[in-house]
């Protein structure tokens, strides 16, 4: 008879012995290869590859709104003019991408089973601080893949279920966690942006004056930034918009996000942005 569980069916013992709730936990045991972090680069310089660049968060009543450009760059060239740079953690939560974008989507991945992982394991959800600290972990263990150019920074944002409220999380390379608060970006058009957040930002800003100002600090950010990408209207290529409430995660549909678009870039043009507007700064009324 084979000893080799496989040929019968039957599951290897790691899969059915009871252990941690921590699914990267499990693969630094049984499988550390399948890890971004443990692998080894082989000698030699690090070829270029593509890296994305801003992601925006903000805080507004009821949740908390993500938005990213969709450039990727390579050196001076255009890697990819659509990439994704913000996803779905789980039901309640978000993260986007900053820095080596190949690395960096593998990560989310890996950190999206994780969540899973661990709401099956122990029949519940970790609460937000739990997983903004399973992600600070997992970047920690990127570190050596950091140390030879392939940095990954992303930025964590959710609804938090005990206190009723969105929530805005950073890290830097060494898997450091910081929570901020109102609003944050991270990339290389961060500074740009956050200047406009600063300016823009109001405590009750709800639904779609949520998603102008985020649409208004990158378009900000890639006024100056050239890694980062500004509303491409011939190909109708608009950021990446999502919100996390107490009803979850949603995606903005592009046919919302056309519209903001063109008051924007009507407002920069100098050109009549309609009736809605609120104070100096320019935010469309109305709720979506």
């Amino acid at each position: 008879m084979s000893t080799d569980p496989t040929s019968s069916g039957r599951l290897p013992t790691a899969y059915t012995t009871p252990g941690s709730s921590s699914f990267t936990e499990f693969l630094a045991t049984h499988a550390p290869e399948l890890l971004p972090g443990r692998r080894t680069l082989p000698a030699g310089a690090v070829p270029q590859a593509p890296h994305g660049t801003t992601i925006v968060a903000l805080t507004f009543p009821g949740g908390v709104l993500m938005a990213g450009d969709r450039r990727a760059t390579m050196g001076n060239y255009i890697a990819n003019r659509e990439i994704e740079k913000v996803f779905p953690a789980d039901n309640f939560s978000c993260v986007g991408i900053a820095g080596t974008a190949g690395v960096a989507v593998e990560l989310v991945r890996l950190f999206q089973v994780e969540l899973e992982h661990y709401e099956k394991i122990e029949g519940a959800l970790l609460s937000l601080d739990g997983k903004a600290n399973r992600l600070a972990t997992m970047i920690r263990g990127n570190l050596a893949l950091a140390m030879q150019g392939l940095v990954v920074v992303p930025l964590f944002a959710g609804f938090d279920l005990d206190r009723d409220t969105g929530r805005i999380f950073s890290y830097d390379v060494t898997g450091g966690r910081y929570e901020e608060h109102e609003h944050h970006s991270v990339g290389s058009g961060s500074v740009f942006a956050r200047g406009a957040l600063k300016k823009l930002w109001r405590r009750d800003l709800e639904g779609r004056d949520a998603a102008r100002v985020a649409v208004e600090a990158l378009y900000d950010a890639a006024d100056d930034d050239s890694a980062t990408g500004g509303p491409d209207m011939n190909r109708r290529i608009w950021p990446v918009v999502a919100s996390v409430t107490a009803d979850g995660y949603q995606r903005w549909d592009d046919d919302t996000l056309g519209e903001i678009v063109e008051e924007v870039v009507a407002g920069r043009r100098g050109e009549t942005r309609g009736a809605g507007t609120a104070g100096g700064n320019g935010i469309g009324g109305g709720a979506r």
